[in-house]
């Protein structure tokens, strides 16, 4: 299970780099066409799901990293077995908080494309196709926050990703 989970994590943070390349290449397209009289329909609108994209994408990557900023002032100084309660604590409302904006992530982007809805942009792009990197990064943050306290109600340490050639983050 843990191959596929880390390759999960791996894949959504793939995609999160896409939608950084995207948002370069849409950026760029919209600066080098216009000095040459050419209008690009959309490149802005692009620019900004790309960039949605890349924000919700990277989530699950980034936590798994070890990346996400941390309050750890209070959990420096308590008591190991405090400090364990406060972290499963803290990663059980986390899920339950990231569950609430995952289903509603899912629920906007089928509602859009039930009611059709389209961007107001010149583009007249569907919104449920930005709104699936939303729903998809909620979802694989969710996974990635379940997993971690999964492992910490079993007294293991969250299981990190690690980059070639670098060691491990342990939080403990």
């Amino acid at each position: 299970m843990r191959p596929f989970l880390d390759s999960l994590y791996r894949l959504s943070g793939a995609l999160a780099a896409l939608g950084m390349v995207g948002t370069l290449l849409m950026v760029s397209a919209g600066i080098f066409s216009r000095p040459l009289g050419i209008y690009l329909r959309g490149t802005d609108d692009y620019a900004g799901y790309c960039m949605a994209a890349c924000g919700f994408l990277a989530l699950a990557y980034t936590f798994k990293h070890g990346e996400h900023i941390r309050v750890t002032l209070l959990l420096e100084r308590a008591p190991a077995r405090l400090r364990r309660v406060l972290e499963w604590g803290s990663l059980a409302v986390a899920s339950g908080v990231v569950a609430l904006l995952a289903w509603y992530s899912i629920r906007l982007a089928f509602q859009s494309h039930e009611f059709e809805e389209i961007s107001q942009g010149v583009d007249a792009t569907p919104l449920w196709i930005p709104q699936i990197s939303m729903a998809v990064g909620t979802a694989v943050l969710l996974i990635a926050l379940i997993d971690d306290l999964v492992m910490t109600t079993l007294g293991r340490p969250p299981a990190r990703l690690t980059v070639p050639g670098q060691e491990a983050v342990r939080f403990e």
